[in-house]
């Protein structure tokens, strides 16, 4: 069934990864949106990478691109595959953050799951009250991962308190905070 779809795309005069691309640019101007970025069209760098890995020339290379362009407070590269540990290196030396993303996990937009709650960032104020109404520490709280995907999707940073709300508008709604490690 997999193949009918694959050839009707090629068929229609779309390459599989022309549709790979579209996905992953629409699911990044989604992200992009989620997190109350306002970025046109014409700010967003695209830069295509035919190596297998990124590797630390690559990596360096397309940093001095970017460093061309106006202030800047983060950078997303979107990678085909993985990076080795150098090119991390270079980028976690970077002065803006880094973000990277596998092409393969913006395929899908995990947020627009029926299922999925709902996500809010607390402000400093925020977390100190739920701090004492409930006498705890922040690491008391449940881990959320800087790594797991919805915490990247977000842009969620280590020390935040995150309110996770489950079915939202309904009587039996759940609400849980968790902090991100």
């Amino acid at each position: 069934m997999e193949k009918a779809c694959i050839t009707s795309l090629e068929e229609n005069n779309g390459s599989l990864e022309s549709r790979r691309f579209y996905l992953a640019r629409r699911t990044l101007i989604e992200m992009l949106h989620d997190r109350g970025y306002v970025v046109p069209n014409m700010e967003i760098l695209v830069v295509f990478c035919e190596a297998y890995h990124t590797r630390k020339q690559h990596a360096v290379g397309i940093l001095s691109q970017i460093e061309e362009k106006e202030m800047l407070d983060k950078v997303i590269l979107i990678l085909q595959n993985t990076m080795n540990c150098h090119a991390r290196k270079v980028l976690d030396a970077y002065p803006v953050k880094v973000e990277t993303f596998l092409i393969s996990d913006l395929l899908v937009n995990i947020t627009k799951h029926f299922l999925e709650p709902n996500y809010e960032i607390l402000s400093s104020e925020e977390k100190e009250r739920l701090l004492k109404k409930h006498v705890i520490e922040d690491k008391q709280l449940p881990m959320m991962h800087e790594s797991d995907a919805i915490a990247k999707y977000y842009g969620f940073e280590k020390g935040q308190v995150v309110k996770v709300s489950y079915g939202a508008g309904l009587p039996d709604s759940m609400v849980i905070y968790r902090c991100v490690v």
